[in-house]
């Protein structure tokens, strides 16, 4: 039975990897963005995957955008939340605004979007749900105390939700990748990548997009069904939890 995967911010970067992962193994997938409109269509013309457009910090363009990908695509069996954003300073310069915005997509966000697809899953009596955290959720990173306190917070929602979920057949379960090769870190200045990122990692490299993708597509699978409230560290070793 085909089943149908929705990847929120999953036009670009580890979402987007994720999405053509998760249709490669024969799920039906719609991705989510809230950015650049060229950006979305350029990838679901080059991957064939539809694409919605919405933010997940609006509870009800969340609503109303999972019945929109569920009348053209199906009822949504897997759900990723991977949207998230930084808005990095140190704490005595952080400001309550981007305080909030950090929390409100990287933590509210997966409320809103897993809110609206938990009562269909329920019924159908199956479900996964699997959040993108982060390694600095899992350690905490200076100069990041609001995106640190929202991916640790994904991880208590993942494990909250995985006690509610069991007894009606939805798994819930993170993934806290490390730094990983997107094109936002390749952008790094090389000589801050060499000296101060990469001897961090002990197998001297960065991750692959498609590494992450690989650990949601087995999350996502009948195969992983015994695995819930997990978090799946892909960091290349560089904390281990």
């Amino acid at each position: 039975m085909a089943r149908t995967a929705l990847v929120s911010g999953g036009t670009r970067g580890i979402g987007a990897a994720i999405a053509v992962a998760l249709r490669e193994a024969g799920y039906t997938v719609g991705a989510t963005y809230v950015g650049s409109d060229d950006a979305a269509n350029e990838f679901r013309n080059r991957v064939g995957i539809p694409v919605f457009k919405w933010s997940v910090t609006d509870y009800e363009a969340c609503g109303e955008g999972v019945a929109q990908v569920e009348a053209e695509l199906g009822p949504i069996d897997v759900l990723v939340n991977n949207a998230g954003i930084t808005r990095d300073a140190m704490f005595h310069k952080m400001t309550p605004a981007q305080w909030r915005e950090v929390i409100d997509t990287n933590l509210t966000g997966v409320f809103n979007m897993t809110h609206c697809v938990w009562n269909g899953m329920r019924e159908r009596r199956f479900g996964r749900v699997i959040n993108i955290s982060s390694i600095n959720g899992q350690k905490g990173q200076a100069g990041q105390a609001n995106y640190s306190a929202a991916k640790a917070g994904d991880l208590g929602l993942t494990k909250a939700l995985a006690q509610e979920g069991a007894r009606v057949g939805i798994t819930v379960n993170a993934i806290c990748p490390g730094y990983i090769g997107t094109d936002m870190v390749r952008a790094i200045d090389e000589k801050v990548l060499n000296e101060r990122i990469l001897p961090l990692i002990p197998v001297g490299r960065l991750g692959e997009p498609e590494e992450i993708a690989r650990c949601v597509v087995f999350l996502a699978s009948d195969d992983a069904g015994f695995i819930t409230g997990a978090t799946i560290s892909a960091n290349g070793g560089q904390y281990f939890a």
